[in-house]
């Protein structure tokens, strides 16, 4: 590493070194019983790797972030996580850090600056990335230590992670810790060069390989690449080393040669320490059998002690009630904007953007991340002009990496910033699928810690894009438990959801549809007050049928309101749903109390989409009010097809609005 001196660390006790290095091995030894025993159920073994996490956390500082994995516990050791706790969550009792809801170590404790990881591989390292903008924000001195598998460089989150904190100089060190198999297949069969730390040339970055199994060597390295990465930007390190057990003790070890096993075991880091200890005189036999007994007597003691604690119990509500992040006391007028005199007439687009200046300006934890949006304002150009105002810290391009930037979103909640991320066009969320359901979604639930992310999302089709920029993907996302969803279709809900949104401690999906941005008007308030999630808006008031409907879908329900009405004396009630996580029932049942009749219109295709869901529910709820069977009109079942004729005849649900109104008015 260049102008980075090595320097092994030499200031730490050799009891304290002693004690860190064999406490997660006898925690090891322990659980290895327990399972052979029959009296745990699945264990994830760090056995002869424990050099790493140890050295590790120790040549890091107190403030510094890690982000550790499966094989990990010396992390969680040597920060001093109290034992009993911790083996509550590893064997899934009464007491653990997730109340059972994740296992090992799927969980973060921001007190001890831990954040842990979930299972798909790599999937930490863009959150690495948010904790390092976070300190460079901020002008705070901490790095971000993420690790990762062998298995898992080879993840695109892997190489978004690299590239971004390399360009952006982020404060991360990368650890790979490289033991040789991914489950079972060889690291050779996966990876063609012969180190993966040869990766950090192609980002710009220094690289390192490490020998894993040197408690030293590892301490030494990591403090180096700390230093550097406090000052100069991300460093690479390959830890090489050797999993004795298998994936998990479930898989064994049958597809790994005899050999290794017996290479690898003169190399152990614990043993090879010990002798290290004894032959320098640094600690004699007797005080290392007496720290070995005692730290023995704690584990057997604690372990033990875990196993009687009772099983995980709770209720649906108490479930319920912790998926997302309780909302401060906030918006409760969910009045129209007209009312307000001071309302003045502006584009959708405009509201958008007037939102997110002034969120900008009152509170400087607001960071704007994407693609081109910022001296170029965007694809759409809703954030035209905010990089001059704004700086290019908190206006920032990202490389075409919609993982990374929602990953680096998540580590920038995590440091108490509110992230807003715009996806170019909403179809490209598919590149970050499962940050945004797997990571963003689950993460208060599991283990309690709001995720303040709001991600915008030009969606929507009727503008002739063709299918990869048209798609309206919406009822996904309603699927995902942790996730809100906001759709608004005015100018004004626009700009108060907004507001909503980004005060909101958890994450939510900002659809926008971008036929909207420039062909709607409408008053805003000129001091819009924010907008409650799940309050709904009856847009026409009628007896004869209820439109529910969302986002473009609401222009379409009243132009045909209107023609009804003049045409055929029907007066429909059009309600506007505003927000589909949560969705407005009581207002929906309320109007099928008094037409009777429900229709459900959605721009997305029909099967599984929103209608589905809504039209379900209220059969349930609402049967009794309902004198037809409820419609859904949606669109065609294929991709949004790009030639206007067919898109808007064939494909649109707007073609079909009349002739399912016709169907459900005679019924």
């Amino acid at each position: 590493m260049p102008d980075v001196p090595t320097q092994v660390i030499t200031d730490i006790p050799t009891r304290s070194l002693c004690h860190d290095l064999l406490l997660p091995r006898l925690i090891e030894e322990k659980m290895l019983r327990l399972i052979r025993q029959g009296r745990i159920s699945k264990w994830f073994s760090g056995y002869g790797q424990e050099a790493i996490a140890v050295g590790s956390t120790l040549a890091l500082s107190d403030d510094d972030y890690i982000l550790p994995m499966h094989r990990n516990l010396g992390v969680w050791t040597t920060r001093g996580v109290p034992l009993k706790p911790l083996f509550c969550q590893l064997m899934g009792k009464q007491g653990g850090f997730t109340k059972g809801r994740d296992r090992t170590f799927h969980f973060g404790l921001p007190d001890r600056r831990i954040i842990g990881m979930i299972s798909h591989m790599a999937a930490m390292l863009p959150v690495a990335c948010g904790l390092g903008q976070a300190a460079r924000l901020g002008g705070e001195d901490f790095v971000a230590l993420a690790f990762c598998g062998d298995g898992g460089s080879r993840e695109g989150d892997f190489h978004e992670a690299l590239n971004l904190a390399a360009v952006w100089k982020l404060p991360v060190v990368f650890v790979v810790e490289n033991n040789g198999y991914g489950l079972s297949t060889p690291t050779h069969e996966a990876v063609a060069a012969e180190d993966i730390a040869d990766a950090a040339m192609g980002y710009g970055m220094p690289g390192e390989v490490v020998d894993g199994n040197d408690l030293f060597g590892v301490m030494d390295a990591v403090q180096s690449a700390a230093d550097y990465a406090r000052n100069e930007g991300p460093v690479l390190l390959e830890m090489k080393t050797f999993r004795m057990r298998g994936h998990e003790e479930a898989s064994g070890t049958a597809y790994v040669p005899d050999h290794l096993f017996e290479e690898w075991k003169e190399r152990d880091p614990v043993e090879r320490f010990l002798r290290q200890v004894r032959s320098s005189d640094w600690m004699d036999e007797e005080a290392l059998d007496a720290l070995r007994a005692q730290l023995t007597a704690t584990v057997d003691e604690v372990a033990e002690w875990a196993l009687e604690q009772p099983p995980v119990t709770s209720t649906r509500a108490d479930e319920r009630a912790d998926l997302f992040a309780p909302v401060p006391a906030g918006p409760t007028d969910a009045s129209e904007a007209s009312a307000d005199e001071s309302a003045a007439s502006k584009r959708f687009i405009d509201a958008i953007s007037d939102g997110l200046r002034e969120a900008l300006a009152t509170d400087d934890r607001v960071v704007l991340m994407g693609q081109d949006i910022a001296a170029y304002g965007g694809v759409f150009k809703v954030t035209e002009g905010f990089v001059d105002t704004f700086g290019p810290a908190r206006v920032r391009n990202t490389p075409i990496i919609e993982s990374g930037a929602i990953g680096a979103a998540f580590g920038l909640a995590l440091e108490g910033y509110r992230p807003v991320v715009e996806l170019q066009y909403a179809d490209f969320i598919t590149c970050g699928f499962n940050q945004t359901v797997n990571n963003l979604a689950t993460t208060h639930y599991r283990w309690g810690q709001p995720v303040n992310v709001t991600l915008r999302m030009p969606f929507g089709g009727d503008v002739g894009a063709g299918p990869f920029h048209s798609q309206s993907m919406e009822a996904w996302f309603m699927h995902t438990p942790g996730l809100k969803v906001v759709v608004p279709s005015t100018p004004a809900d626009a700009r108060r959801l907004l507001q909503t949104a980004l005060d909101d401690p958890n994450p939510v999906l900002f659809f926008e549809h971008k036929k909207l941005y420039r062909s709607v008007r409408g008053a805003v308030p000129n001091d819009p007050s924010p907008l409650p999630f799940g309050a709904a808006r009856v847009a026409r008031t009628g007896t004869d049928a209820t439109i529910v409907t969302y986002g473009l879908a609401v222009h379409w329900a009243l132009e045909e309101a209107e023609y009804q009405a003049a045409e055929n004396g029907v007066e429909l009630e059009v309600i506007d749903l505003r927000t589909l996580v949560p969705w407005d029932k009581a207002t929906v049942r309320a109007s099928l109390e008094k037409t009777n009749r429900l229709l459900v219109l959605h721009e997305a295709t029909r099967t599984a989409g929103v209608g589905a869901e809504l039209a379900a529910e209220l059969s349930e709820v609402a049967f009794t009010a309902l004198d037809a069977p409820p419609t859904r009109v949606a669109a065609e079942q294929l991709p949004v097809p790009f030639a206007r004729p067919l898109e808007q005849d064939i494909f649109s649900a707007q073609a079909k609005l009349r002739p399912a109104l016709d169907t459900l008015l005679r019924f």
